[in-house]
């Protein structure tokens, strides 16, 4: 019993809300509720000073002061029905073998920006949002428990920017990204599989010893036997945190007054998370004794852990028209550089066991996106917009309960309603709809592997995921 596997939810949580919003991977994808409106094709809009996220280079077409707050809503409904998951000796895992309420009924991220424009050339902004986030909390006897029982991942973006604007058709802008990153998680700890593993004869003398063990330390030899038959799982809670940092760019081209293209980029972050494993046995027998040998010849010790990892930076492609006086077309391509995460290696400091192995090998991804405005009056401006986005992960083989990812596409209207001269309303409303993800993700370090060569479960998690999700975002825009 060796699986010191749940700090791998630390590692995937930054390659990027679980159900995660309208972006791949772990990205929470709504940083602005106009964007949301056009399914995050305005890039190059700059309609408010929420530009600083998705291109800085469009606070130049700012005047003033203006701030921007906001907040996206997360509904998401998904289920889970398993199809065979086996623990590593091969039997099944067993447990609840449906879930339809692992996923939280909704979750709110909120968004301030705030930019001022110090003179014709030069403007400057600072905003604050939710790059990435995960919450899921599976039924602690689910069929997949040994990958994981729950995780929830917050993390928060402090984004002081500066834009320049070198003539009426070249802008340029720049930001600093200091990150943070908090994960809470669960997992089970396969002992009743460790346990039916040494039945085995050709174990026969590692068995022996281990009752032994139990003998010595105090156990009642007239109850061994039954405890043990009866032994169940045991469990792990792991917190970590970190700050990191980064940058990230904008160009704008106005090639007329109605018509302009954008280049924005945001750099990957390197993250180093530290937290603390902590094992608990208390309730996989009723017998204290043998609890602590289990616990013991697991080596499962309370410790630091760490793993370090850089999150997927992304490059995207942006254009904005104005056809006429009412209407406006808008695209954007996105590519996330996701390959950064392939194999991850998590390190128990002072343990002297193996690194845990978590097969990644996610794959870049593109997410493309069309969206329109229609001035319906002077007070009331109308949104839409639609956008594809692929998954990162690759095949079933590599889709981990942490993130039941799977291509999307994504409906979105919108509406700003001017309340006076310095004042409007930004809302917007998305529909994403997910493909049935299957999953047949295994951990290929059995639990009885020799000391100080890897730790995990060795389970096999295999069934499918379908899941939907609805969107619905609101900001205030002040100009002064």
């Amino acid at each position: 019993m060796n699986p010191k596997y749940l700090s791998l939810m630390v590692a995937a949580a930054v390659s990027a809300v679980s159900m995660n919003a309208n972006a791949s991977g772990y990205r929470f994808g709504s940083q602005s509720v106009s964007g949301q409106g056009t399914a995050e094709a305005n890039t190059a809009e700059a309609a408010d000073a929420s530009t600083i996220f998705a291109n800085p280079a469009g606070l130049t077409r700012l005047n003033g002061t203006q701030i921007t707050g906001g907040i996206t809503a997360v509904v998401p409904h998904s289920t889970y029905q398993d199809q065979g998951s086996k623990r590593f000796t091969g039997t099944p895992a067993g447990g609840t073998a449906t879930q339809d309420d692992y996923a939280p009924s909704a979750v709110a991220a909120p968004s301030l920006y705030a930019s001022h424009k110090l003179n014709d050339q030069w403007a400057v902004g600072l905003g604050v949002f939710v790059p990435y986030g995960a919450k899921l909390d599976y039924d602690n006897n689910w069929s997949g428990r040994y990958a994981l029982t729950s995780i929830d991942l917050k993390s928060v973006t402090f984004n002081p920017t500066v834009a320049f604007k070198l003539n009426e058709q070249h802008s340029f802008g720049f930001g600093i990204d200091a990150e943070y990153m908090k994960a809470e998680l669960g997992q089970g700890v396969d002992v009743p599989g460790s346990i039916l593993a040494l039945s085995n004869p050709a174990l026969a003398a590692r068995r022996a010893a281990l009752l032994g063990a139990m003998v010595q330390a105090g156990a009642n030899p007239a109850t061994l036997a039954a405890n043990l038959a009866g032994a169940k799982d045991a469990h792990a809670t792991m917190t970590g945190k970190d700050w990191g940092v980064g940058f990230n760019l904008g160009y704008m081209f106005n090639l007329t007054q109605d018509t302009r293209f954008g280049i924005s980029y945001r750099s990957s972050i390197h993250h180093k998370l530290k937290g603390d494993a902590v094992w608990d046995f208390s309730g996989v027998t009723s017998d204290a004794a043998v609890n602590k040998v289990l616990q013991a010849t697991s080596r499962k010790t309370n410790s630091p852990a760490l793993v370090e990892l850089r999150t997927p930076e992304t490059i995207g492609v942006n254009m904005f028209t104005q056809v006429d006086d009412k209407l406006a077309l808008m695209g954007d391509i996105t590519l996330s550089r996701h390959s950064r995460l392939e194999n991850l290696n998590i390190q128990f400091v002072g343990t002297g066991e193996g690194d845990e192995v978590i097969r990644q090998h996610w794959k870049n991804t593109v997410r493309a996106s069309l969206g329109m405005n229609y001035k319906l009056s002077d007070s009331f401006l109308l949104r839409a917009g639609v956008a594809i986005d692929e998954s990162p992960v690759p095949d079933a083989s590599m889709r981990h309960p942490a993130l039941p990812d799977s291509d999307r596409k994504q409906f979105s209207l919108g509406a700003n309603w001017k309340l006076s001269t310095n004042s409007s309303i930004d809302l917007a409303y998305s529909f994403l709809k997910f493909d049935s993800a299957s999953t047949a993700y295994k951990n290929e370090c059995t639990p009885l592997n020799p000391a100080g060569t890897c730790t995990g479960n060795g389970e096999t998690t295999i069934g499918t995921y379908k899941t939907r999700m609805h969107l619905l975002g609101a900001a205030y825009n002040y100009k002064f």
